[in-house]
């Protein structure tokens, strides 16, 4: 079997099992637009439609880890059943209490909702680690898988835009909860799904099997923290020059083509060197990109930068999968990927946050060097071992 994009997809229920988790996945970029329009347009209130969406994304990103320990405990096919059903049960909720809006009821059962989502995403990188042993075949399945998640994205909104044209935005919850659902029974059908074995409990004073994790979960975090600053600052130098939002949303599209391409092509090359060789060099370049973004003095060289800056995005991310795939244990495999997916979001949020804190008081160029030095700080941290005796150990949920 040549080791190409078409060998990951040949592999023996990869096929039916990836498709069964992007279903299911795009359900993620379909709800939280969906609940943000729908609370809008059933409150007029942007506070109350904020404080909803920052309970239900806050439980669903930084809860990830406990709600894998319980996929890597029990199995995917004894954990995810209930999870998913306890999910659309809260987003069914949140549906019927949009009639009569209260944020004393909406509140709650955003974050109820948002602790009980299914973890799909570090689900269905665990299969991958078991069905495709060949490391060069888990390389090219984690960037397809990476690149697919990001259009995904960029699909799910595109698809709420449609459907609002003409029916109520919370049409676009019950969508998101239908494809979850058709997804996950999908995915817990499918025989590489069925065959997955449950994990044994491990001793916290062993690490639970997560050590190793603090090189990927930094340099990851420094991505997430990239992109939380570059969308925003994006907004900013289009505004500042006189080009309005149009500008800024082809500017993002741009850092995503860049991230899909760098994605593509990392996965197609026969890597000699280490993940953490390659690691700690595809954060730095995302340092340097964001640096020479901060020197841009027009639209188009923004744009180049940007890209620049998507090209080096989804290497590392993956690269981050890898090394944790690498170092966590076969027990604790479901926990490492919510790591560090949890460790990009957690970086975004940061990032808008900084972003939206110095882009009124410093030059949106300075803003673009301090995110960068940051990246590069990230790097040369991925790039020191830890000394003899200590730890890497991230901690368990």
């Amino acid at each position: 079997m040549s080791v190409s994009y078409a060998a990951v997809l040949r592999v023996p229920h990869a096929r039916r099992t990836f498709t069964a988790a992007l279903v299911g996945r795009l359900s993620y970029g379909v709800v939280p637009l969906s609940l943000m329009l729908a609370v809008t347009r059933t409150t007029g209130s942007y506070t109350s439609a904020g404080s909803v969406m920052a309970l239900f994304g806050g439980t669903a990103v930084f809860l990830s880890p406990a709600r894998a320990a319980l996929v890597d405990r029990y199995g995917p096919r004894r954990a995810l059943p209930p999870m998913t059903a306890a999910y659309l049960a809260l987003l069914g909720l949140l549906v019927l209490a949009l009639a009569r809006p209260s944020l004393l009821v909406l509140a709650p059962l955003a974050a109820a909702a948002g602790c009980c989502c299914p973890p799909l995403g570090p689900t269905m990188r665990a299969v991958w680690g078991r069905i495709t042993p060949d490391r060069a075949l888990l390389q090219r399945a984690y960037s397809l898988d990476g690149v697919a998640e990001e259009l995904l994205f960029v699909t799910g909104p595109l698809l709420v835009g449609v459907l609002v044209g003409f029916a109520p935005p919370a049409a676009g919850i019950l969508l998101g909860a239908v494809l979850m659902a058709v997804g996950i029974a999908g995915f817990a059908s499918s025989p590489a799904v069925r065959e997955t074995p449950s994990g044994k409990r491990t001793a916290r004073r062993g690490g639970g099997g997560l050590t190793g994790l603090r090189r990927p979960v930094t340099a990851v975090a420094a991505v997430g923290l990239t992109l939380g600053v570059v969308d925003l600052l994006t907004v900013a130098f289009a505004e500042d020059h006189g080009y309005g939002g149009s500008a800024a949303a082809w500017l993002l599209a741009g850092l995503s083509a860049g991230s899909a391409v760098g994605g593509l092509l990392n996965g197609a090359v026969a890597w000699r060197a280490s993940t953490g060789a390659r690691l700690s060099a595809s954060t730095a370049c995302l340092g340097l990109a964001v640096c020479a973004a901060g020197t841009a003095p027009g639209l188009v060289t923004l744009a180049l930068s940007v890209a620049a800056v998507g090209f080096f995005v989804s290497p590392t991310i993956t690269t981050a999968y890898l090394m944790a795939d690498e170092t966590a244990a076969a027990e604790a495999r479901v926990r490492a990927g919510a790591w560090v997916n949890t460790a990009v979001n957690a970086g975004s949020t940061a990032g808008t946050a900084a972003a939206g804190a110095l882009a009124g008081r410093l030059p949106v160029g300075v803003c673009f060097a301090l995110t960068g030095a940051v990246a590069l700080a990230a790097a040369a941290a991925v790039t020191r071992r830890p000394r003899r005796g200590t730890s890497e150990l991230v901690p368990l949920a």
